[in-house]
């Protein structure tokens, strides 16, 4: 199994939450976590900072290089990955975390939030990716994972929430697309998805409330089905699809009980897998 101490995981969107819980699992493993995003004072809506995460990080067990990084702009992407380099000498991993939301029809659909969301989910997605990988092909088991839902293009997935389905398969669509194109450079592009809705800030601001949160799993799934995934080799596991729940299981992990915020509410499964 490949070994985690000393690799360098630069991971987008990783003050709270997924990316948060990803940088603590990987942590725990001896890697070097890079911590990017916007949020560097406490917000009362959103739990946590690039620092608090770092010292979280730090904590775990691994090392933390906090950066100021927003992913819609490619001169602060490009500042992060240089700084990524000069302090770690290379990157392994890119987790394309971050990501923005709005499940709105269209004629409720404002087109900053339009731009946001593509600016974010695709173009950062896009871009994290295309200056991340020169430095990918120099690891010994590089791989980029971006949290995206599996392609399906049944009308019903776009019916809603048009302009945030067509955000989200962009992304989907980079790892379709990224993936055939790397794949000689022996570079994995996969992308993972929750089967059920995942307790995160997102979830309590903008979908379900607490009512939600409570029939969620713990952003812990994620992050334990991202490590199964990033410890496999980049080689042979690439262009997939991933479901948290059926990455576990084949590792042997069918009991997920522990990972329900509330044991006794039925869960809630994720909106582009119902």
């Amino acid at each position: 199994m490949p070994d985690f101490k000393n690799k360098t995981v630069f991971i987008t969107g990783a003050s709270r939450g997924i990316g948060l819980a990803i940088g603590l699992r990987l942590a725990r493993e001896g890697a070097n976590i890079v911590v990017t995003g916007k949020t560097t004072e406490p917000h009362p809506k959103l739990e946590g900072t690039i620092y608090t995460a770092a010292k979280e990080i730090e904590n775990a067990g691994g090392q933390a290089l906090p950066l100021v990084m927003d992913v819609r702009f490619e001169d602060q992407v490009q500042a992060a990955v240089d700084k990524t380099i000069d302090t770690f000498g290379g990157i392994d991993i890119l987790i394309n975390n971050a990501s923005a939301i709005s499940l709105t029809p269209t004629l409720m659909t404002e087109m900053k939030r339009f731009d946001l969301m593509h600016g974010i989910n695709l173009r950062g997605t896009f871009l994290a990716s295309k200056l991340c990988i020169p430095h990918l092909k120099n690891s010994s088991n590089p791989h980029i994972l971006t949290l995206s839902p599996p392609l399906n293009l049944d009308p019903k997935w776009f019916r809603f929430h048009l302009a945030y389905t067509m955000a989200k398969y962009g992304m989907s669509m980079c790892v379709l697309g990224m993936a055939e194109e790397f794949r000689r450079d022996g570079i994995a592009v996969n992308a993972l998805w929750p089967r059920t809705t995942i307790a995160t800030a997102a979830v309590q601001n903008l979908l379900g409330g607490d009512t939600m949160i409570q029939q969620s799993r713990t952003p812990e799934i994620m992050a334990d089905a991202a490590f199964c995934v990033l410890k496999r080799a980049s080689q042979s596991a690439t262009g997939n699809f991933y479901i948290d729940e059926e990455v576990l299981a084949e590792e042997g992990m069918t009991d997920l009980a522990g990972y329900a915020v509330n044991p006794n509410e039925p869960l809630m499964t994720d909106l582009f897998l119902n």
